[in-house]
């Protein structure tokens, strides 16, 4: 064995314990999960062993996904929830990294307090503002009546159907905008362009915005996937109801019923098939988000 085939062994050997876990715990359960969107349970199923005793329905789940408003409501609420969260969050987070990346008194602990929530997992999150915005005891509620606003101390924020989901996306924002921050002021403090007679808002505008661009179109695409999976701040914040109901193309719907909880809707409802089948076509929404992303990635690179 030359020297090459012998150092390509070795690489394969170290490679070989991840792609037993990946084939194990990722590679086979999404092999798996396609076959069960072709299938579906009934009431004759053994349900102790539900899988092995599923119905073959081929395309039907997709059909019906397809003709289900229900469905077409989750991606309108996800694309709803992107326009609130990605370009505030972006923008938060440019904010701070552009306010710490001066010279300030305490840099470093208000980097760390700023980041802090990006650690926190997104149930406490949840459930945290789900705590300051209730009606008479939240914190929320107590400023606005200092201010006259008493309306929300019958009413709860999260039960307004206008105000339920900008009030989750609000609460996203400020998780993340620690993690975009931290982004953004890295790519800033690589920045050593100084241009004489140039003013911070010019340097801002013409030479920051431009060199951090590929950091917006990651957040951009991140964040677009992340609204089209979104699922635990809507469990948490809505005590699983997915928000308050409305009407709309002729159904009644959650206002806060996401992409992603109406898969998990699905699934807790043992629907799994369909559930399966829901999380295929999100599947090809996200490899299309990706394509898009490369595309524009590859034009910024030329």
């Amino acid at each position: 064995m030359n020297s090459l085939k012998r150092e390509t062994f070795i690489a394969y050997l170290y490679l070989l314990p991840f792609l037993i876990v990946y084939i194990v715990f990722l590679g086979y359960p999404i092999i798996y999960s396609l076959y069960i969107s072709f299938h579906k349970n009934t009431i004759y199923s053994d349900w102790y062993d539900v899988f092995s005793d599923m119905k073959f329905v081929g395309l039907q789940h997709y059909i019906d996904i397809v003709q289900d408003k229900k469905f077409w409501w989750s991606l309108i609420a996800s694309g709803i929830y992107a326009i609130l969260t990605i370009p505030t969050g972006i923008a938060v987070s440019l904010l701070l990294a552009l306010l710490l990346n001066n010279k300030l008194k305490f840099t470093s602990a208000y980097r760390s307090a700023y980041f802090l929530p990006n650690v926190l997992d997104l149930l406490v999150i949840g459930l945290i503002w789900t705590l300051l915005l209730s009606p008479k005891y939240g914190l929320i509620d107590y400023l606005l009546n200092k201010i006259g606003i008493t309306y929300f101390s019958e009413n709860t924020i999260l039960d307004n159907k206008y105000l339920c989901l900008p009030a989750i996306a609000i609460a996203l924002v400020l998780k993340g905008a620690g993690f975009g921050m931290v982004l953004f002021l890295t790519a800033i403090q690589n920045i050593s362009a100084d241009i004489d007679g140039c003013n911070w808002w010019q340097k801002t505008i013409y030479i920051t915005l431009p060199l951090v661009k590929p950091i917006i179109i990651f957040m951009l695409i991140t964040g677009t996937i992340g609204a089209l999976n979104a699922f635990t701040e809507i469990y948490a914040m809505t005590n699983n109801t997915g928000g308050p109901p409305f009407q709309i193309f002729g159904e009644t719907v959650s206002v806060a019923s996401l992409s992603g909880y109406y898969l998990y809707k699905n699934f807790v409802n043992t629907f799994y098939g369909r559930a399966a089948a829901i999380s295929y076509c999100l599947l090809i929404i996200t490899v299309i988000i990706s394509i898009i992303n490369m595309k524009i990635v590859g034009k910024e690179n030329t």
